[in-house]
């Protein structure tokens, strides 16, 4: 009865003062967030309303990410350290009782980087629950409803993070790098984005009573509105069956929270289908960082039942990704995309200048990599060997060129830098520049042989998301061209070369 009369209540609330009412229940000042703030706190009651949604907020230090979980609801416990053990958490064979799972409506792990668990199949027994709500023990098969939170601290910027490794980097290796556990996380909160607070944070305002809440949201996990996205909207195809079910859950939780009377427009869902593609689809971008092409549909979409317009969900922290500018760069500009020093794949920018001299060729920012150096030179001696059947207009005696090497993602220079020198010098020698938004792909050897590209198909993606349209790939690379999914082929004009002067030759577009 008391629920009802919440529900009855929410009528005399707009949307915005509800959001207001959810926030000072728990304890913040809605006056002092921004309204993409305040989303991103409500992000957190989500895991309270629904079961089984697993939820991970990692962020700097002090912006409360288990005060929730902690201070406000009783139906939650927050595992501190999080030193735990299957029996702890699952369930204990000796006394054949149900964990924390069964006990709980949400079980938090506070400071994520600890998680470790005393036994070896902690973490499998974990990823089967997370994905089915059930899991075996001994000759049973136990089912709950508890949601998993993982909330942690970023040490570092996140820019740095999105460049050297991934947003789940503060896990434990063992959950931190398996693809498999992570997939399993349906929403990712960017705590990031969320202030340090102060004093004025909290509030002093009238909220719901807090035990009240608790129940309100407890009564709320037995119900389900996650068909509201169909009487407007269908998902768009980069979402598998494990995406779908994670944004499902999501917009039932945010139509839980805040239209408990049922009562919503098109406009309130697509704001909340919106908010839960964005969430998963951070899941999904890390996946694909970690798991490369097994997990190359990141570009979430929903389209809209009346119009079929089709409209896509970016995350923001990724950008626009353009590294590679659209339209001509400057003769001896040019950009390759090869695997750095820490084993990613990333792009490079060669920047070359020339100027009157005697044949004299520095480089800069290659640092002490011999590797790299070695490659570089070598398309130098290449150059000098080869120039008369590139072109009799350049001269590598009465010249001397500089190039600088740029790592623009910060993953550790390359060594594959033969072939994009080649073509930086040829450039700048004819006053050519390359075609536009070219990514040249591929290297050489001294003698010229080429060297196909490693790892076509995650290399193509980094292409796209990088902002390339044209793509110079080695003709010994086109056999891979079968495992590269068709969505990604259809978004280049590629271009095959047969040899390093065929290679020059189509990326300055001479025919």
């Amino acid at each position: 009865m008391k629920s009802q009369q919440l529900r009855e209540g929410r009528k005399a609330f707009t949307k915005e003062e509800w959001i207001d009412v959810l926030l000072r229940s728990s304890g913040m000042e809605p006056d002092e967030f921004t309204y993409r703030e305040k989303w991103l706190l409500l992000n957190r009651m989500l895991p309270l309303v629904e079961n089984n949604l697993n939820f991970c907020e990692l962020g700097p230090r002090s912006t409360r990410k288990s005060h929730l979980y902690k201070e406000i609801s009783p139906n939650s416990i927050l595992v501190s350290g999080g030193q735990t053990t299957v029996a702890n958490l699952f369930y204990n064979m000796g006394r054949h009782a149900v964990g924390l799972v069964g006990l709980w409506d949400c079980v938090a792990f506070d400071e994520v980087a600890g998680i470790k668990f005393k036994d070896n199949d902690g973490v499998q027994i974990m990823k089967d629950y997370m994905a089915s709500g059930s899991f075996a023990r001994g000759k049973e098969e136990i089912s709950a409803s508890a949601s998993m939170v993982f909330v942690g601290n970023i040490n570092q910027s996140v820019d740095v993070l999105l460049k050297t490794s991934s947003l789940f980097d503060p896990f434990p290796p063992e959950m931190g790098t398996d693809t498999a556990f992570l997939d399993r996380i349906r929403c990712y909160n960017p705590g990031w984005e969320i202030p340090k607070f102060r004093p004025e944070h909290f509030t002093d305002d009238y909220g719901f009573i807090t035990d009240y809440m608790a129940e309100f949201m407890r009564e709320l996990r037995k119900e389900s509105h996650g068909d509201a996205i169909d009487q407007f909207f269908r998902l768009g195809k980069n979402l598998n069956q494990r995406d779908t079910i994670a944004v499902r859950k999501m917009v039932d939780g945010y139509i839980k929270l805040l239209y408990p009377n049922g009562k919503y427009t098109k406009e309130d869902v697509e704001e909340c289908l919106r908010m839960a593609l964005e969430m998963r689809r951070r899941v999904k971008e890390q996946l694909k960082r970690l798991g490369g092409m097994e997990f190359y549909d990141v570009n979430f979409s929903y389209i809209d039942q009346q119009s079929f317009e089709e409209k896509f969900v970016s995350v923001p922290e990724q950008g626009s990704g353009k590294l590679i500018p659209e339209g001509l760069c400057n003769p001896g500009q040019v950009y390759t995309v090869s695997r750095g020093q820490t084993g990613m794949i990333g792009v490079f920018r060669l920047e070359t200048q020339m100027m009157g001299g005697s044949g004299k060729f520095d480089k800069t920012g290659l640092g002490n990599d011999r590797e790299a150096k070695e490659s570089v030179n070598t398309a130098y001696n290449f150059l000098k060997a080869n120039v008369n059947q590139i072109s009799g207009a350049i001269n590598t005696k009465l010249f001397d060129f500089i190039i600088g090497y740029q790592d623009m993602q910060g993953i550790g220079m390359t060594n594959k830098l033969a072939l994009p020198t080649l073509i930086a010098l040829c450039s700048i020698s004819l006053g050519k520049p390359t075609i536009s938004s070219l990514a040249v792909l591929g290297d050489m050897t001294i003698s010229g042989s080429l060297l196909p590209v490693d790892d076509l198909a995650s290399s193509l993606q980094v292409c796209l998301d990088s902002g390339a349209k044209k793509v110079l790939i080695p003709i010994i690379s086109a056999q891979e061209i079968a495992a590269v999914p068709a969505t990604l082929m259809s978004s280049f004009q590629l271009i095959f070369y047969t040899s390093a002067k065929d290679a020059v030759f189509k990326a300055l577009g001479v025919e």
